[in-house]
């Protein structure tokens, strides 16, 4: 059964006709055609599908999306623009993070969340509020690096 749900995706407010138990995820690639986040495990284990839902970096592949009705939801896409990229998308590229880039919505949101909340992090902070996340490119001392540069930028 459907409903209407209304939400705020990356600043534009959306409405949706989908059961509210679709998670999150699904609702954001399948029904608006965002290409991220990912599909990772499935169990919010990997991050891969990371998106803030009111500022907290939430796992969409379980976050039911009727829970997030009314919600504002920021996907990596919401951080920032090509002209004026969010210090961590700048700080990525600077220490040429990316390699296949399907874990980055899980490194990035998270740490976004943070830097927002300890604009000066510690590094055993910021490994700390990255414990969990996943990447199998093995660029984690990278991210480490990324992390440090937007939080002094």
């Amino acid at each position: 059964m459907t409903e209407r749900i209304r939400l705020v995706v990356d600043g534009k407010p959306t409405l949706l006709d989908a059961d509210p138990a679709l998670p999150l995820l699904y609702a954001l690639r399948s029904e608006l055609g965002l290409n991220n986040p990912k599909f990772g495990c499935g169990l919010a284990q990997c991050g891969a599908c990371t998106v803030h839902v009111d500022g907290q970096p939430t796992r969409s592949c379980v976050m039911p999306v009727g829970a997030v009705r009314g919600k504002t939801i920021t996907t990596i896409a919401g951080l920032g623009t090509p002209d004026q990229p969010h210090p961590l998308q700048a700080a990525y590229i600077a220490e040429q993070v990316p390699q296949c880039g399907y874990c980055l919505s899980g490194w990035m949101m998270t740490a976004a969340a943070l830097l927002r909340d300890r604009p000066r992090p510690t590094d055993a902070q910021i490994r700390e509020a990255l414990a969990g996340l996943k990447c199998r490119c093995g660029t984690h001392m990278a991210i480490l690096r990324a992390v440090k540069r937007a939080a002094t930028s």
